[in-house]
């Protein structure tokens, strides 16, 4: 070999090792992470013990900021105009696959870039400590009996997927769904705080969303939509248990960024999140907490938004709920 081909070599050498390290200098600064929901409730929840998380695995700050409003589309839409220079993510929740369908936004899932699915919940019915109802089935048959519009359904905006697997259980009691009037909110925190002060009726969530009014003797829940009781609630009956009728229904939430994201960035927080999502320390916090932790490939997320997408349109049409 030459002494110009062994200093070639050698120079090709040295600039994919030194090209290397480079990479892996993301992230060179603090990470913000957008939530589409306000403070206090189940999303807002979930992002910081993420948070936490990334900012152990990836060795930066990772400042959560809530974007509430427009039923999410604020923050979702907020995420996908950021800069898409992988300082800038959000927990993308599954009301992401509604609005183009119920065309209350354009936005998409195909509009950002997914990273990993990080949890899904089971939806909860929760009804007003002292309000009447003992059971689920006894609120099933005075909505039933009752003229449309009498009982009213906040936590969620219209179409979100608490709305959505509430309207199947009602479905499944042969009870027109849009009898329950949903009063939007942003977030499940305002809507328990609406269902305390008498203002509705119903409010359809995660379970942990209602633990703070639950111990405080101001809500109960009557089911979860969930194949078997959850460890972290274990007085709260299955709707199958309470019903005969069983259902799995709830929402998702993941990392996702705008389009656009560097690669390198996608698969850094993807990996550190893998790391977030298998560490005692989250597990136990978000098992405490009532949440389910579960992780995806940035690949198997995509393909995972892209089937709720398609599920979510066709139920929604179904059941009449898009908007004119």
């Amino acid at each position: 070999m030459t002494l110009f081909k062994h200093t070639l070599l050698a120079a090709f050498s040295f600039a994919a090792l030194s090209a290397t390290p480079a990479l892996a200098e993301y992230p060179k600064r603090p990470i913000q992470m957008i939530v589409p929901w306000a403070a206090g409730g189940g999303t807002d929840t979930v992002a910081r013990l993420v948070a936490v998380g990334l900012e152990k695995e990836l060795g930066k700050p990772v400042n959560v900021v809530n974007r509430p409003g427009a039923g999410g589309v604020i923050g979702h839409a907020a995420i996908s105009n950021a800069k898409a220079d992988g300082y800038t993510i959000g927990l993308a929740t599954a009301e992401l696959v509604s609005y183009r369908w119920m065309k209350t936004s354009p936005l998409a899932y195909s509009d950002l870039q997914p990273v990993s699915q990080m949890n899904f919940d089971a939806a909860a019915f929760s009804v007003k400590a002292d309000g009447g109802w003992d059971s689920i089935d006894a609120a099933f048959e005075d909505i039933r009996k009752e003229p449309a519009g009498k009982y009213k359904l906040s936590g969620i905006p219209a179409g979100a997927a608490y709305h959505l697997a509430l309207a199947q259980a009602l479905t499944l009691a042969d009870i027109d769904p849009k009898k329950v009037t949903v009063v939007p909110s942003q977030g499940a925190a305002p809507g328990f705080q609406e269902l305390a002060a008498g203002g509705v009726q119903i409010v359809a969530s995660a379970l942990p969303e209602g633990k703070t009014m639950r111990d405080a003797g101001l809500v109960k829940t009557l089911a979860v939509m969930a194949d078997e009781r959850l460890a972290s609630f274990p007085d709260v009956p299955t709707i199958g248990e309470a019903t005969g009728r069983p259902l799995a229904a709830g929402t998702w939430r993941g990392l996702v960024g705008p389009k656009g994201m560097p690669d390198e960035a996608v698969q850094a927080i993807a990996a550190a999140a893998q790391k977030v999502a298998q560490s005692p320390e989250f597990l136990d916090a978000m098992n405490r907490a009532g949440f389910g932790v579960k992780w995806s490939s940035p690949q198997d997320f995509g393909q995972f938004m892209a089937s709720a997408d398609e599920a979510s349109g066709k139920l929604i049409q179904e059941l009449g709920l898009v908007q004119r």
